[in-house]
């Protein structure tokens, strides 16, 4: 496990990152196998709760192997090979596709566990990982000019057990504070308010059904009206007694910006199948939430020498909420450009981090934002999810796409899934909103 550790005075680090969680990790395990002298620093001290799904993909199991860290959450977590989806009457039961790139399975696994590990990790790689140790401030910050942020020297660090502050210095500064990131804004960054916020809300239950090889999606979750709002609602075993239980609202629509999400949630558990046991009297304790910004929607997320990753950059993907797999990814793809500029090419070489962000995500998280757009009208999608429910082969087709597991060696149908999407985004506002909602509906104009 993770073991105490300090910064070591009046030295300049090669890499200071600010946060320890999966992008911050990651993102120090990668640097610190490389050779590079990191420190993170963790405002929390692990083992911490952290408000999440826990469930892990495949695309997260691969980071996962990649860092050698398998076993570790094999022993500790819940293996599941599929997903169980309910939606308007109808549901379904897929198994995870075959990919030449990411295991069939994923874990269950609750990130105040899962976070230690990966935190523990990067600190057997040689990363320096310093709990409980805040980040307030920033050294001789220079402004950037859009679309750069400017540079830093290091940061001010403040102990959170002894209210004592330093220094820490570092030729490269990662910004990895998560979704409400204090640092980013202090840097300049700013989200799109046109683009999708997430709006998240979990809890934990005692359950017979604890050890279930099915994850489980709600696809028409609804507000106290019984109305049905764009998100899902999802019911994750743990393997241990328990189960994850949550509400997920997506949306850019201003109507969904004043729901109420634990009426939402208190609706989703009266609503959720018997088989799971979920009541008050089986509740672990009071649920906890949070808004997140997805679809890369923060920025800028580069300067001179500062990077920004994980939830700190909007990275969680819109079409399910996934923030994990993109932490541990944006965490990879920025230590690779931070090699680069320590190993000569200069800092410019952080540049290549966006290239490489707009290369791997860029179409997908377009269409993924434009999805979010047209599920905000629930007529619509009532009749997307009515059509693909009645469809094994489209909805396993919509599950690879969705959590980003689309084959890059042959034309099969994840890819028949995503290029049909791709059009669904541009043909629906001219044909089918047309005939379900008339000329007049303003979504007509905001779906790309």
């Amino acid at each position: 496990m993770l073991e105490a550790s300090s910064p070591i005075a009046d030295h300049c680090y090669d890499v200071v990152i600010v946060g320890a969680g999966p992008s911050g990790a990651a993102c120090a395990h990668w640097l610190a196998k490389a050779g590079f002298d990191v420190i993170a620093l963790e405002r929390k001290v692990f083992p911490r709760e952290k408000t999440c799904g826990d469930g892990l993909t495949p695309r997260t199991v691969r980071q996962i192997q990649d860092m050698g860290l398998e076993a570790e959450i094999a022993s500790d977590g819940h293996k599941y090979t599929g997903l169980r989806s309910f939606g308007f009457g109808q549901s379904l039961e897929m198994i995870w596709p075959e990919h030449p790139s990411f295991p069939n399975y994923g874990y269950c696994l609750p990130r105040k566990d899962l976070d230690e590990l990966v935190a523990a990790g990067a600190q057997a790689q040689g990363a320096t990982v310093v709990c409980g140790m805040e980040v307030v401030g920033l050294l001789d910050h220079v402004p950037g000019s859009s679309p750069r942020l400017g540079s830093v020297s290091g940061v001010i660090a403040k102990s959170k057990a002894t209210g004592v502050t330093q220094e820490i210095r570092g030729r490269i500064v990662v910004v990895a504070d998560g979704a409400n990131s204090r640092i980013g804004r202090e840097l300049g960054t700013a989200r799109r308010r046109d683009w999708p916020m997430g709006m998240a809300l979990r809890g934990y239950y005692n359950s017979p059904m604890s050890e279930d090889s099915f994850i489980e999606s709600h696809l028409d979750i609804r507000n106290a009206d019984g109305e049905v709002v764009p998100g899902y609602g999802w019911i994750f075993p743990l393997g241990d007694g328990r189960i994850n239980v949550g509400v997920g609202l997506l949306s850019t629509d201003r109507r969904w910006k004043g729901v109420n999400t634990t009426k939402l949630m208190d609706t989703f558990v009266d609503f959720a199948p018997d088989y799971w046991d979920i009541r008050p009297e089986t509740a672990c304790g009071p649920a906890t939430g949070g808004r997140l910004p997805m679809g890369f929607a923060v920025g800028p997320r580069t300067g001179i020498n500062v990077i920004c990753i994980g939830d700190a950059s909007g990275a969680i993907n819109p079409f399910n909420g996934e923030g994990i797999t993109y932490g541990y990814e944006t965490g990879r793809l920025a230590a690779a450009s931070i090699a680069e500029a320590l190993n000569g090419a200069s800092t410019a070489a952080l540049d290549e981090y966006n290239e490489r962000l707009m290369k791997a995500y860029g179409p997908y998280y377009d269409v993924a934002r434009a999805f979010v757009r047209i599920i905000s009208e629930p007529k619509l999608m009532a009749l997307c999810v009515g059509v693909g429910m009645r469809s094994e082969t489209l909805m396993s087709e919509l599950l690879a796409l969705m959590a980003n597991l689309m084959r890059p060696d042959e034309l099969g149908p994840a890819e028949v899934g995503y290029r049909a999407l791709r059009r669904l985004s541009a043909l629906v506002p001219e044909v089918a909103l047309t005939k379900i909602f008339g000329e007049a509906n303003p979504l007509l104009a905001s779906v790309s």
